[in-house]
Formats: C-alpha cells, sequence, structure tokens
C-alpha cells in the first residue's frame, strides 16, 4: 500500500465487541467498588491450564476506599463482566462467564450452608449488579471503555479513570 493512502480495516466481530462490553463491566464494577485497575485488555492469551482468555482487568493489589465487605465487592466484579456483556448480546452468556461464574460460586460458598442459601445469595448479588450497572452514568462508563477498548485493545488504569470519571 501507498504511504499516505487509506487503510481499510475490518470492523470487530461481535464477539470481540461482547468481550470489550465484559471487559469494561468489570473494569466499571472495581471503579465502583474502589478497586485501582492497572489495565483492561481485549488482546487474547494463552492461559497455563491450556484455555485461552479472550481478554482481562488487571486489578492493583489495595483499594482506593474503605468497603464493608471484600468478598461482596469480588463476587460483584466477577458476575459484571456478564452483566455488562448482556447490554450488547441482550442475553447472560453463563458459557462465556464460566471462569467468572465458578470464581464467584466458591466465593460465596464461603458464606452459604446450603445450595439453597448459595442460590438466593447469587440472585441477591445478581441483582445488585445489575441495579448498579443500569446506572445511566455507569452504564455510559462501560461503553465510552468497551469503545476504547475496541480502538486500543488495551487500556491503561488511568485512561479507565478517566471514562469512568466523565458521567
Amino acid at each position: 500500500m501507498e504511504k499516505g493512502s487509506s487503510q481499510f480495516t475490518e470492523p470487530p466481530s461481535k464477539k470481540l465487541i461482547a468481550t470489550a462490553w465484559h471487559e469494561a463491566g468489570h473494569a466499571v464494577m472495581a471503579m465502583i467498588v474502589g478497586r485501582p485497575i492497572q489495565k483492561v485488555t481485549v488482546s487474547p492469551a494463552n492461559l497455563q491450564t491450556g484455555g485461552v482468555r479472550l481478554g482481562a482487568v488487571k486489578i492493583q493489589k489495595g483499594r482506593s476506599k474503605a468497603t464493608r465487605d471484600w468478598l461482596e465487592d469480588e463476587v460483584l466484579i466477577l458476575l459484571a463482566g456478564m452483566v455488562a456483556e448482556s447490554r450488547y448480546t441482550d442475553q447472560y452468556s453463563r458459557a462465556g462467564a464460566g471462569h467468572d461464574l465458578r470464581a464467584a460460586r466458591k466465593l460465596m460458598a464461603t458464606r452459604a450452608n446450603s445450595q439453597r442459601q448459595l442460590e438466593k445469595l447469587e440472585r441477591r448479588l445478581l441483582d445488585k449488579t445489575e441495579h448498579l450497572l443500569n446506572d445511566a452514568s455507569h452504564l455510559r462508563a462501560v461503553q465510552r471503555i468497551a469503545a476504547e477498548l475496541l480502538e486500543k485493545q488495551t487500556i491503561s488504569g488511568r485512561a479507565v479513570r478517566h471514562l469512568f470519571s466523565q458521567g
């Protein structure tokens, strides 16, 4: 291609867009509960377990504000990917969020003494995640972060904070 000529790029696939919304959901919820973010990416990578992850949110150790319940915050962050992705796809992708759901259930199982309690806790935290991400400013933050991820593939925690704070 000649220097200076325009280069056409393919539009992002539906899977990539869904992944961007998913990772943006994790990032926004982390911001809501006061967890500092190092970076967010939609670059695929091989896992040591043999699988492939489509994206990731790297959360820094520590927190920027005190919270009442660390475990609840972690579960909300884990569920937020699936909830945010469903804003794009109109349905929960439980298969795509399998790793997140298993991790969330493992955490919740430390609080629940029975399957019934576990299901009740999961429903309550899923409802809370839906409620928090349905807030107009939080939903706009998910959209902005997802759009930035589609453009750049990886964005810094600083960029996430900026996009989140735009309201």
